[in-house]
């Protein structure tokens, strides 16, 4: 099978467009359009219903989509390790990161990085931690700084980097600041945390978990600087990376427990580093604590 055609089925299964697939492409609809009716041609099934300007796949699209993903990923995988016999340290290098970490973590470590080595043209997507980790298991991108995972996913490599201790807070003239507390008592007020699913999200409730508590969750966002905003105003108590408590919040020394997370770089554990890739990660190696 011609490898241009199979990146054009590919592309048309994920945007569901043939027109939106050209684009992506930089080709012409009429030769996307070639390139599908050869395939399906050779196969002598078709691989796509058109429904108007929708394309759906078929039985047979559905199969090939599955083994066309792996081959198109075998082939990066066989450049990739040619690619690395070079000891240049040059070309594209696609990460992902989570918003907190691009702001509070990886400025000083990607001004290194950019100085170090200028030949690397680094791209970079800012995105919740779970939705990186799910891009580097799919192939999508070749690392992710990120909040770990708390259980190991298949396929991927994880190297903590930062430990990230997390305090309770409330605004100043929160009555719980006033006070003993306790993580029972928590559970009488309004929260504003994380939103469901995060990483984040999970080791909180896990703590109360442990204790048979249910949270009073009033609000809940990705975005910690939100929250962080949220809690200034006086919506409810929260839980924050202590790197991020200022003079505007106040710490509450009740819990007697240590929240923390772990933050790291995730990879594909079956793929081949590029060189770039390596490199970062033996530069982030340096930055563990």
């Amino acid at each position: 099978m011609d490898i241009a055609n199979l990146k054009a089925f590919v592309s048309i299964a994920k945007t569901g467009s043939f027109s939106l697939s050209s684009a992506e492409l930089f080709i012409t609809q009429p030769a996307i359009s070639k390139r599908i009716a050869a395939l399906e041609a050779e196969l002598d099934m078709p691989l796509f219903d058109r429904i108007g300007r929708k394309v759906r796949l078929t039985d047979a699209g559905k199969t090939l989509q599955q083994h066309a993903q792996v081959i198109l990923k075998e082939i990066d995988n066989a450049r990739q390790s040619i690619a690395n016999l070079s000891t240049a340290t040059q070309g594209k290098l696609k990460i992902a990161t989570s918003h907190h970490i691009g702001l509070h973590r990886l400025p000083s470590v990607l001004t290194h990085y950019v100085a170090s080595y200028p030949d690397v043209d680094l791209a970079i997507d800012f995105m919740d931690s779970e939705d990186a980790c799910k891009l580097v298991e799919q192939g999508e991108i070749e690392l992710a700084i990120v909040t770990l995972p708390l259980t190991k996913i298949a396929n991927l490599k994880q190297e903590l980097i930062w430990d990230d201790p997390l305090s309770f807070v409330v605004n100043k003239k929160h009555e719980l600041g006033k006070q003993k507390t306790n993580l029972k008592k928590l559970t009488r007020y309004p929260a504003v945390l994380p939103s469901h699913g995060t990483f984040t999200r999970e080791v909180i409730q896990n703590l109360f978990a442990q204790k048979d508590l249910e949270l009073n969750i009033k609000m809940s966002t990705n975005y910690l600087e939100t929250i962080k905003m949220l809690i200034q105003v006086g919506l409810g108590w929260g839980v924050l990376p202590t790197s991020m408590v200022d003079s505007k919040l106040q710490v509450l020394k009740a819990p007697a427990t240590t929240l923390n997370r772990k933050l790291g770089i995730v990879w594909h554990a079956k793929h081949s580093l590029s060189n770039p890739a390596q490199a970062l990660i033996n530069y982030l190696l340096t930055q563990k604590q």
